[in-house]
């Protein structure tokens, strides 16, 4: 197998990922504006979250976090890679199919462990009837994770990227036959959600088929290979449940305040734009690299690709987090206020949206860091971290409720991702050489601190020069491009970037 080029799938990953979350955009856009955040749109964001919250604990969190690393291997030894990839494949879907059956039958349950809140009033059953309709979805995501792992352990980046641009459009041309045709907004959304799953789990299997690894469902067995998976994915099964209680706790606090889910959930999709482009984009791609150059003893090209991955995620996030904390009211405004979503709503999107972005450099650090423990196998040391941060974040966002209301939810999340941080960083000191970070990273990072400080001083001054009766959209085209072009003259003037970057950046193999 040829080596994965690092800037190349970041951007290739990242470009996809970008394309999927504007089409998000406009799915949220159309939610808001046609459902607001009254009970049927939190009844659905809760249904929708349940299948999801599963797939994460299964699939990307756990199951990929082990069988990424043990796959990618498999292809640089030129070992069975397929017969591997075929009974996890198979012990998947079985799995999921058991979990799926239980949870439809306990769905009242499950909806008010997410949302206890929702008891006694109107949004309850919608939440359960919407939440049997959406469940099967998890089989289908469940199955296109695994095969979008298998997809990026082979350099094959686009398919698996570009499947949540298929899920978004699904959604969008819902909504809108919902509306034409006079559909019941809430049942239509239900319905579109397995219906995603299966469109997204068709365009990687066909990817996938293409690759040469066209898996067939068989009767599960457990083989060695797949011992050995379980084993490591076990203590990844724990921390990504530690993630989802973080989940939980938010919703939970959310669910006492009424819109709450709505506005977190709004926020939620603002700030993890940027996380997804950069820090979803690195995880995917960082991930099989360093597995390869572990296995073939390549530390001086392990540190390379660490070290390039950290700059390339700060000098996209840094700014991204200083802009959403400096002018969230107006990206809230012109994004998502009209219809039935309120100015009210406006302002509360927007706090929400300012203390989500604080984490949001943490959040992508993550990503960095922990395919340093996971490309050694090593999933029981990130799942005590996970632990950690967890209790951080239920003491913050429960306790802090009673002051803060439902913004205590976003408080708890972004310390808990700092803490987790934190933690990540101190445990590589063992690590050595291949965990260290390189003197262009070292120079680099206050160059890219006084860039950002740069730009955040522009917008900042921007947003209060402009008049208050400014059009919303010519606000958002003076701030965002303008902010963008600050920000790039100021990385260049700076020495944080540097045009010959990405062609370095492109020819670096091992």
């Amino acid at each position: 197998m040829k080596p994965i080029r690092l800037i190349r799938g970041f951007l290739t990953v990242g470009a996809w990922t970008l394309l999927s979350r504007i089409a998000g955009f406009a799915r949220d856009v159309l939610l808001a504006a046609y459902l607001g955040t009254g009970p049927v749109a939190e009844a659905y964001l809760v249904a929708f979250s349940l299948p999801n919250l599963f797939r994460r604990f299964f699939a990307e969190g756990a199951f990929n976090t082990a069988f990424v690393p043990l796959f990618s291997k498999k292809l640089e030894a030129g070992e069975d890679a397929r017969g591997f990839a075929e009974d996890a494949f198979s012990g998947l879907a079985f799995v999921v199919v058991i979990i799926s059956l239980v949870a439809m039958a306990l769905m009242p349950w499950l909806v008010l462990a997410m949302a206890s809140g929702f008891a006694g009033d109107a949004r309850l059953p919608l939440a359960v009837e919407y939440g049997r309709i959406c469940f099967p979805y998890i089989l289908f995501i469940s199955l296109t994770a695994l095969l979008s792992g298998l997809l990026n352990a082979g350099g094959r980046f686009i398919a698996a990227a570009g499947a949540p641009v298929l899920l978004n459009a699904v959604f969008i041309a819902a909504m809108l036959l919902a509306r034409h045709l006079g559909w019941d907004m809430g049942l239509t959304l239900a319905w579109a959600t397995p219906v995603t799953g299966l469109a997204q789990l068709a365009l990687v299997w066909v990817a996938a088929a293409r690759m040469g690894f066209a898996l067939r469902l068989g009767r599960p067995r457990m083989t060695p290979d797949l011992r050995r998976l379980l084993v490591i994915a076990a203590p990844a099964v724990l921390a990504g449940g530690v993630v989802q209680i973080n989940l939980l706790v938010g919703r939970q606090v959310g669910s006492f305040f009424n819109g709450a889910i709505a506005w977190l959930s709004y926020a939620d999709r603002l700030y993890q734009l940027p996380l997804g482009v950069v820090g979803i984009a690195i995880g995917i791609v960082l991930l099989p690299d360093l597995s390869r150059r572990l296995k073939s003893g390549d530390i001086g090209g392990s540190r390379h690709a660490l070290s390039r991955a950290t700059e390339f995620a700060l000098i996209l996030t840094l700014p991204a987090a200083v802009a959403l904390m400096v002018i969230p009211v107006p990206l809230v405004i012109g994004l998502y206020e009209r219809g039935a979503f309120s100015r009210g709503d406006t302002q509360a999107t927007a706090l929400a949206l300012a203390v989500y972005s604080a984490g949001l450099p943490a959040f992508v650090m993550q990503k960095v860091l922990q395919p340093l423990y996971f490309a050694r196998e090593d999933t029981r040391s990130p799942f005590r971290f996970a632990l950690w941060s967890m209790l951080v974040n239920a003491a913050l966002a429960i306790g802090l409720a009673p002051l803060f209301g439902f913004i205590a939810a976003a408080l708890g999340t972004t310390v808990a991702a700092w803490s987790m941080v934190f933690q990540l960083w101190w445990g590589t000191r063992g690590m050595g050489e291949a965990a260290r970070a390189d003197s262009r990273l070292r120079a680099r990072i206050p160059r890219i601190l006084m860039a950002c400080a740069i730009m955040g001083a522009f917008l900042w001054g921007a947003q209060a020069v402009l008049a208050q009766d400014t059009d919303k959209y010519v606000r958002l085209a003076i701030l965002v491009p303008g902010g963008f072009v600050v920000y790039a003259l100021a990385t260049l003037a700076t020495g944080a970037f540097h045009p010959s970057d990405l062609r370095a950046g492109f020819a670096r193999q091992r």
